[in-house]
C-alpha cells in the first residue's frame, strides 16, 4: 500500500464531510431530516442502535458492544434498554447522571471509552451528523438562535423540539457581527473528537487544593480584562471548561465520587435543569449526557454520606459486574493477549479456559439449591445442560444474589499471571498446567486477599486441575479414537443391531456361526454405563435410539457414529475403555518401539491437525496423560 496516497485519501474523505451554510439553509436541512436536532441522549442510542439490536430468547443483544465486552449480556441490556432508550425518548432519566459501579476491572471504563470512540466515527456517518454555529466555543445547536416566543409555531412546523438558550458568546456575537439577523448566521457541520475537544468532555480528579472549578466551567482571560472593561463580557471569557466542550455529547467523570463535593455541586443544575453557572453570566446552557464511574467502596461511602442526598437523588447507578461465563471470560483473555506483542508464543488448547475457570469459580456465590454445587453451577451459566436441572433453576441461580459478581478474582490480575507466564525465556509454548501454576504462585504476591481467601483460591485452582485432567484425557482419547475410527464404527455397528433385536423381542445371527442369539445385553451395556444409563433408563435410551434411526430414515438421511451425540459419547468411552492400556503403555514408554512409535505419531498428528495442538504441546498433553492413567 502507499502510504502517503492512502493518507491524502483520508484527508479528501474528511474534507467532502465538511459543509457550512447560512441558519437559513440549516433550516432547510432540518425539514427533510429533523434527526440532525436530536439530543445527546438520542445520539448515544441511535449509534448503539444503528450497528444492529438482535433479540434472541426474550433478551437483546448490542452488535456495538459484541467485539469489546464479553458475558455482561443482561448488563448491557438493562443499561441501554432503561437508560440511553428512555432518555432518547425525552424521559425523566435523561436529567440523571448515569454512575457505572463495580469491581476494579469489571469493565466500567471500557463501556465508556467504546462510547466515547462509537460517538466520534457515528458523527462522520450521515445519520450521526452534528451541526453547530460556527465560532461558538460549545458548538451549540443552531436552533437555539430561535426565540423563545417563536419556538412552539417553529417546533410544529419543523417537527422537532427546541430546548436550551444561546450562550453568552453567541448572544454578544448575534448582535455585533449579524446584527441580530438570525438567518444569516453562519453555521457549520463538526465532527465529535475527545482530542480536538468537540462534544466530549473528560474530568478526572486531583489534589482538591489545586484543581479549580475553571477545569469544568471555563475560566476568565485577564489578558482581555483591559481590553473588553468587564469580567462579565464574553470576549474575556474562555468557555474552554469540560462541561462547555462536552456540549451536544458525552462528559466523562472519572472516579467520580473521589472528586471534591465543589465540583460535584455543579452537576445538581445541569441533570435537572440542562444548565450550569460560570463566571459572570445567567445560567449557560448544556445538552450533554454525563456518565461516571466508581468502585463499590466508594458507592456505599458516598450514599451513606447524608449531605450527598441531592446529588444521590440525581443519579441512575448501574451494576456492572464480573463476568461469570466460562466462554466469555476465555475471550477477555484471548483478546487482551492479541492486543500484546507475544502472539508469536503458542497458547496451548484449554489454557486460557482453565484460568477463566478459576475466575469464574471465585465470583461465584454458593447457592442454596439442593445437589448444586459451584461446578455445576458454573457449567449451567455457560450454558451447559446439567442433567436434572432446568431453565427455570438457572434463571433462579440467576436472581439469586444481587451482588453475585461483584467480588472475586478480577481479570487484570489473571492476565498479569499469564502474561508472567509468557515472558519466560525460550518459550515456544505455554499450557494449561503453566498457566495454573502462575496462578498459584501470584497468590502469594496478591496484595488483597486474606489467608482465607487464599486457601479458598488455591482449591478452586485444584478444581481448574481436575477439570483440566478431564479435558486432557477426552482430548487424547478422541485422538486415539481416531487412530481406531474403524472399531468404533464396529462397535457401533453391534450396537444398533443387538437394540433393534432387544425392541423388537427379536435375535440376531452370529456373523461366524449364523447361529440366531439373543440380543447380547452384556455389549449393551457396557457401552451404555459408560454415560451413566441406569437399568432403569436402558430400555428408553434404546427406544429413543431406534426412533431417531426411524426419523433419518423417513428423510432419507443415514444415521450414522455422530448422529447421536451420547451414543457417540458412550461408544467412544468404551473404546477408550478397551484401549487405555494400549494408551497407557504408548503414551509413557520412555524407548516406543516401532509400532508404538506409529501409533505416538498418528495421535500427535491428529492432536495438532484438528484441536490447535502444536508439536510442543502436543507431546506434553501426551506425556502428561501417561502419567495420569499410571497413577
Amino acid at each position: 500500500m502507499d502510504i502517503f496516497k492512502r493518507i491524502s485519501e483520508h484527508r479528501t474523505e474528511k474534507d467532502s464531510l465538511s459543509w457550512t451554510g447560512t441558519f437559513a439553509e440549516y433550516i432547510e436541512l432540518l425539514r427533510t431530516n429533523p434527526g440532525l436536532a436530536r439530543t445527546a441522549h438520542s445520539r448515544v442510542y441511535d449509534m448503539i442502535a444503528s450497528q444492529g439490536i438482535n433479540d434472541q430468547s426474550g433478551h437483546k443483544s448490542y452488535s456495538f458492544f459484541n467485539q469489546e465486552i464479553f458475558g455482561l449480556d443482561r448488563s448491557i441490556e438493562k443499561l441501554v434498554e432503561e437508560y440511553f432508550h428512555s432518555a432518547a425518548r425525552r424521559l425523566d432519566v435523561r436529567k440523571r447522571i448515569l454512575l457505572l459501579m463495580g469491581p476494579v476491572s469489571g469493565g466500567k471504563s471500557t463501556i465508556v471509552t467504546m462510547l466515547k470512540r462509537g460517538l466520534e466515527q457515528f458523527a462522520k456517518t450521515d445519520l450521526g451528523a452534528v451541526y453547530a454555529i460556527k465560532g461558538c466555543p460549545m458548538h451549540e445547536e443552531p436552533l437555539h438562535l430561535i426565540p423563545l416566543e417563536l419556538r412552539p409555531e417553529i417546533e410544529r412546523e419543523l417537527g422537532v423540539k427546541i430546548e436550551g438558550s444561546l450562550c453568552p458568546s453567541c448572544q454578544m456575537r448575534l448582535k455585533t457581527e449579524y446584527n441580530g439577523c438570525i438567518e444569516d448566521v453562519l453555521v457549520e457541520r463538526v465532527f465529535i473528537s475527545e482530542e480536538g475537544r468537540v462534544g466530549i468532555g473528560t474530568f478526572s480528579p486531583s489534589d482538591p487544593k489545586s484543581q479549580d472549578i475553571a477545569d469544568l466551567t471555563g475560566s476568565i482571560d485577564f489578558s482581555t480584562i483591559t481590553e473588553f472593561g468587564s469580567e462579565s463580557d464574553p470576549r474575556a471569557y474562555r468557555f474552554d471548561g469540560e462541561l462547555n466542550k462536552a456540549n451536544r455529547g458525552i462528559m466523562e467523570f472519572q472516579e467520580m465520587l473521589k472528586c471534591d463535593e465543589k465540583f460535584l455541586w455543579n452537576l445538581l443544575s445541569l441533570t435537572q435543569e440542562g444548565n450550569f453557572k460560570a463566571g459572570r453570566f445567567a445560567l449557560i446552557s448544556a445538552d450533554e449526557l454525563i456518565i461516571a464511574h466508581t468502585n463499590e467502596t466508594e458507592y456505599k461511602s458516598f450514599i451513606s454520606n447524608k449531605k450527598n442526598e441531592a446529588l444521590q437523588s440525581r443519579m441512575i447507578v448501574m451494576p456492572i459486574p464480573y463476568n461469570l461465563r466460562v466462554t466469555d471470560e476465555e475471550k477477555i483473555y484471548a483478546k487482551l493477549i492479541s492486543q500484546s506483542d507475544m502472539s508469536h508464543i503458542h497458547i496451548a488448547p484449554h489454557a486460557l479456559r482453565d484460568a477463566a475457570i478459576f475466575s469464574i469459580l471465585t465470583r461465584l456465590k454458593e447457592t442454596k439449591k439442593q445437589g448444586m454445587d459451584l461446578v455445576k453451577k458454573m457449567r449451567m451459566y455457560d450454558g451447559e445442560i446439567v442433567e436434572g436441572y432446568k431453565e427455570a433453576d438457572l434463571k433462579e441461580m440467576q436472581n439469586e444474589f444481587q451482588e453475585e459478581g461483584m467480588s472475586g478474582i478480577d481479570p487484570r490480575y489473571v492476565i498479569n499471571r499469564i502474561s508472567s507466564a509468557l515472558i519466560r525465556q525460550d518459550l515456544q509454548c505455554i499450557n494449561a498446567l503453566d498457566v495454573l501454576r502462575a496462578l498459584k504462585d501470584g497468590l502469594d504476591q496478591h496484595p488483597s486477599i486474606t489467608k482465607d481467601e487464599r486457601e479458598r483460591y488455591l482449591n478452586f485452582i485444584s478444581v481448574a486441575r481436575k477439570e483440566y485432567d478431564d479435558i486432557a484425557k477426552k482430548e487424547v482419547q478422541k485422538a486415539f479414537v481416531y487412530s481406531f475410527e474403524e472399531s468404533a464404527r464396529t462397535i457401533f455397528d453391534n450396537y444398533l443391531d443387538n437394540i433393534e433385536a432387544y425392541c423388537n423381542w427379536g435375535k440376531i445371527k452370529d456373523p461366524l456361526t449364523g447361529e440366531e442369539m439373543d440380543p447380547d445385553e452384556r455389549l449393551m451395556r457396557s457401552i451404555e454405563e459408560q454415560i451413566g444409563i441406569s437399568e432403569n433408563a436402558k430400555k428408553a435410551f434404546r427406544e429413543e435410539i431406534l426412533i431417531r434411526i426411524s426419523s433419518y430414515s423417513r428423510k432419507g438421511r443415514k444415521f450414522d457414529y455422530s448422529s447421536h451425540e451420547r451414543l457417540r459419547e458412550a461408544i467412544e468411552k468404551k473404546l477408550f475403555a478397551d484401549l487405555k492400556d494400549i494408551v497407557k503403555i504408548t503414551t509413557s514408554s520412555k524407548t516406543p518401539d516401532e509400532k508404538q512409535l506409529k501409533k505416538i505419531n498418528d495421535v500427535t498428528k491428529q492432536l495438532i491437525d484438528e484441536h490447535g495442538y502444536c508439536p510442543v504441546c502436543a507431546n506434553e498433553l501426551l506425556r502428561y496423560v501417561g502419567s495420569l492413567l499410571n497413577r
